[in-house]
C-alpha cells in the first residue's frame, strides 16, 4: 500500500493544500491555531487520497479490469479525500479548538 501513483497523488493533493494554508498563515489571514488545524486536515486528506486511489483501483480492477481500474482510482481518490478532510477537520477542531 502507498506506493507509486497513489503515493504521489496523496503527496500532491496534501502538498498543494498545505502550500495554500502556509501562504494564508504568512499573510496573516489565518492564525496559528487555524494553521495547525488545517495542517491536520491536509495530512489526513493526503492519506485518504492515497488509500482511496489504491483501494478504488483494486475494486475497479475486480469489477472491470482496465477502465474499471482507472475509474475506481479516480472515484476512490475523491471519496478518500472527502473522508480524510472530514476526519482531519474534526480532529483538528478538537485538538486545536478552532
Amino acid at each position: 500500500m502507498f506506493r507509486g501513483n497513489s503515493f504521489w497523488a496523496g503527496v500532491v493533493s496534501g502538498g498543494l493544500s498545505q502550500i495554500n494554508d502556509s501562504r494564508a498563515y504568512s499573510n496573516g489571514v489565518i492564525n496559528r491555531g487555524e494553521y495547525a488545524a488545517n495542517t491536520t486536515c491536509n495530512v489526513t486528506s493526503a492519506v485518504g487520497v492515497m488509500a482511496g486511489v489504491e483501494y478504488g483501483a483494486m475494486l475497479g480492477s475486480a469489477v472491470m479490469p482496465g477502465i474499471g481500474t482507472v475509474a475506481g482510482a479516480m472515484i476512490g481518490g475523491v471519496i478518500g479525500d472527502r473522508v480524510g478532510r472530514t476526519v482531519g477537520t474534526t480532529a483538528g477542531s478538537i485538538m486545536f479548538k478552532r
